[in-house]
């Protein structure tokens, strides 16, 4: 499925709510933590959002994680 398709009919831009998923996974943060955080940067949604954000894509952002993180390093990256 492409990324046009996957945030068709969403009210933020796809890198927000992969920006915001992705701190999710990978930080120990609540979703109360993140929508203060969003609220910091001039974003402002609810708590809950997030939430279902989380339930829609974090399995598929999981998944990309274990492959990216499981390949060696070459320097500089």
């Amino acid at each position: 499925m492409s990324k046009e398709n996957l945030f068709k009919w969403k009210h933020y831009q796809p890198e927000i709510i992969l920006l915001t998923v992705r701190w999710y996974l990978r930080y120990n943060l609540s979703f109360r933590n993140l929508e203060e955080m969003m609220w910091e940067r001039g974003l402002s949604m609810a708590h809950t959002t997030i939430m279902r954000w989380v339930h829609q894509n974090g399995p598929d952002l999981i998944g990309e994680f274990v492959v990216i993180s499981s390949r060696p390093m070459a320097r500089g990256e």
